[in-house]
């Protein structure tokens, strides 16, 4: 126990000792979503969302960027003789490895989990169409002001089933595809 303890501390004091940034701020933006595999019949739908991000840099280059995001998903399915809007709102945790160019510029890559807040399914016939949880992979570039603003646009693919219904028409063998363009601005607390 005090040798995890005395590395624990180490590795604390490695990481604050190269730890160059730590910034927190808002982020918000637009969704553009489908379902993807299975047999269903979609098209796009657009969403948003908003929330917030902190960033712990270190050195120039890499940053850790852990999200927290209400975020709006779905897409517009065939359902009988129409295209009806199927949403499920999710609070989403992506967790972004960053790396970033002394212009400004930067890649993303990341894993997300999301947890169903809410549904709205207009097809009454599916009962519990989404799982409480949605896990993702993520990956994006954009432009990280000096002064903060930032922007950025980010492909989320999904890992896991959207939904494990059966006795429909549907094949539930399908995944969230979510294309996000955010604003954001990191207040800077650390330099």
């Amino acid at each position: 126990m005090k040798k995890l303890i005395l590395a624990s501390f180490f590795v604390l004091a490695s990481v604050s000792a190269f730890s160059q940034k730590f910034s927190i701020g808002p982020k918000a933006g637009i969704n553009l979503s489908n379902y993807t595999g299975g047999n269903i019949d979609s098209d796009a739908l657009f969403g948003y969302h908003i929330g917030g991000m902190l960033n712990y840099g270190f050195g120039n280059v890499f940053s850790i960027q852990p999200e927290v995001l209400f975020s709006t998903q779905g897409a517009k399915v065939q359902s009988g003789s129409a295209r009806r809007d199927f949403k499920i709102s999710y609070l989403t945790v992506p967790v972004m490895f960053k790396f970033k160019t002394s212009g400004g510029f930067f890649v993303e890559v990341g894993p997300q989990a999301g947890f169903r807040t809410s549904s709205n399914v207009p097809d009454q016939t599916i009962n519990n169409f989404a799982k409480n949880l949605d896990l993702a992979a993520a990956g994006g570039i954009g432009y990280h002001s000096p002064i903060g603003l930032g922007a950025g646009i980010r492909y989320i693919a999904g890992l896991s089933k959207v939904g494990d219904f059966s006795g429909q028409n549907i094949n539930p063998d399908f995944k969230n595809s979510v294309i996000q363009a955010s604003i954001f601005w990191a207040i800077p607390l650390v330099k």
